[in-house]
């Protein structure tokens, strides 16, 4: 009952941050309505929109991609439906909870109803995990390497500082996870040590208690270890998968630009924008970092289009981008849990 209440609550507060966002972006606006973007909408070249909607279909589908590179590599051989429906509820719960990785454990709970055993299912979403924080550093290199000016153009607050500090957790969290991969048992160690002399100075109490849970820890981590073994090609196809993905969302914006404006220079500008919008956002543990997702955006292509000019593109693309997206992946979710509710979770191997 308290779970329900919590995601409850965080789904009226997505819901509430959303509304405020699109206002907060609106009221910047003398002119802008949405039956304004909707008349211009019908004047974007249909083909381009149509683009916009296929890469925005692809974030969701190519996470179920990478998740099944993984579980086959495994030895369980889901199908592309099962692969849809653990993305899209990742993607879904991530948006309305206040933290990027919030989705996993709805991934998680259909993985393991569709009959793949939770060590597995853990060591699966911690190898994803990695290669989705690999991808964003990877584009943010190629951003820099095809217009490092593009950085020089944010406001220094918050916009360049939340990129900087954006890049620095997403580093900090690839660090950490290799360093879990290599070195793990010598890390699980150490925090055991540290445990157990923080409760000799009775400054850590029901030592057992945690101990056990650091010894699930130590369970999930040997079963990555042993998932991901000896399985280079799966987990080169599974950081594939992940960069296209995360190139897929990225490029709404571009496409959207197109749309409008017609291909340019400037589309790989737009480009580079948003993928340091993409990871300044990373670094801020709001739900699907609507507003700040949002305001890094707006700064970014005011220096590409006009005030008025700029706001558009940020509604047309964020509105594809996430919203629209949400809603798929919401009725994605709800498709799944109908159909997988009845299928038995299995024990952990």
């Amino acid at each position: 009952m308290k779970e329900a209440k919590k995601k409850v609550f965080w789904a009226l507060f997505s819901l509430l941050l959303a509304g405020l966002s699109i206002w907060a972006v609106m009221s910047q606006s003398k002119t802008m309505s949405l039956t304004k973007l909707w008349a211009s909408l019908r004047e974007a070249d249909p083909k381009w929109i149509f683009a916009a909607v296929l890469c925005m279909l692809g974030f969701i589908y190519f996470e179920g991609a990478a998740l099944l590179v993984i579980v086959r590599a495994s030895g369980y051989r889901q199908n592309q439906f099962s692969g849809l429906v653990y993305s899209a509820s990742d993607i879904y719960f991530s948006a309305i909870t206040p933290s990027a990785s919030g989705g996993q454990p709805a991934s998680a709970y259909f993985m393991m109803k569709d009959g793949i055993p939770a060590g597995v299912t853990t060591a699966a979403l911690i190898v994803n995990l990695i290669m989705y924080t690999l991808a964003i550093l990877v584009i943010g290199v190629l951003s820099v390497i095809l217009d490092a000016h593009v950085f020089l153009n944010f406001k220094m607050f918050p916009s360049k500082v939340l990129i900087i500090a954006g890049l620095v957790v997403l580093t900090g969290l690839l660090f950490g996870f290799f360093m879990l991969l290599k070195h793990g048992r010598a890390l699980f160690r150490v925090v055991n040590k540290i445990m157990v002399f923080l409760h000799k100075h009775h400054l850590l109490h029901h030592l057992e208690k945690k101990q056990k849970k650091l010894d699930k820890v130590v369970e999930d981590y040997e079963s990555c270890v042993s998932v991901t073994a000896g399985k280079t090609k799966a987990l080169v196809l599974a950081f594939i998968f992940n960069l296209i993905q995360r190139l897929s969302q990225i490029l709404v914006s571009v496409m959207v630009y197109n749309a409008f404006y017609g291909p340019s220079k400037a589309s790989v500008t737009v480009f580079v924008t948003q993928s340091m919008a993409t990871i300044g956002s990373n670094c801020v543990p709001v739900p699907g970092a609507m507003g700040i997702a949002d305001y890094l955006m707006l700064d970014g292509f005011k220096d590409i289009l006009e005030a008025e000019n700029a706001i558009h593109l940020e509604m047309m693309s964020r509105g594809i981008s996430f919203y629209i997206c949400i809603v798929i992946s919401g009725l994605t979710t709800i498709l799944g849990y109908l159909i997988f509710k009845n299928k038995g979770r299995v024990k952990d191997k």
